[in-house]
């Protein structure tokens, strides 16, 4: 098997490996794979060491230059995946909400925990809009309270 073959497979571990892991380290070693092979093909790099001095230096200075604009990149798209769609929406509120506690709303045919947006106390029967979702639970302010704001 010549060192091509070699680099390739590396390569393709190396991007198997980061779709296990997901951490933006493994995609830079693959990088580093595939340059360190398509160089060997060229015939730039003819011995073991220049190779393992390509592969490394390339992986390096790609992991240095691009892993944090990735990981960026990736946080802020992940922001953008909150459910919004139940922001806005009205419920009513079965269990008196405290102001520093948990209560419960009924919510499109079930309960849920509801949590005071401006840690004002809401009655049982109030009517409520929700503001966020925060994990299973809905960050709300009293319809009362927000016309007078």
């Amino acid at each position: 098997m010549d060192s091509l073959q070699i680099w390739v497979i590396v390569g393709v571990a190396m991007l198997i490996a980061e779709l296990l892991s997901v951490t933006f380290v493994f995609l830079f070693l693959s990088v580093g794979a595939f340059v360190t092979a398509l160089l060997s093909y060229m015939g730039l790099t003819p011995t073991v060491n220049s190779q393992l001095f390509c592969f490394s230096v390339i992986s390096v200075l790609s992991l240095l230059a691009l892993r944090k604009p990735l990981l960026q990149f990736s946080r802020r798209k992940n922001k953008t995946l909150e459910y919004s769609e139940y922001i806005g929406d009205k419920a009513t509120v079965v269990q008196s909400i405290p102001p520093d506690g948990e209560g419960k709303v009924f919510y499109r045919g079930t309960e849920w925990i509801a949590l005071s947006r401006k840690g004002h106390p809401i009655a049982m029967g109030s009517s409520v809009v929700i503001k966020k979702l925060d994990g299973i639970k809905l960050i709300v302010s009293d319809t009362e309270i927000e016309t007078v704001e």
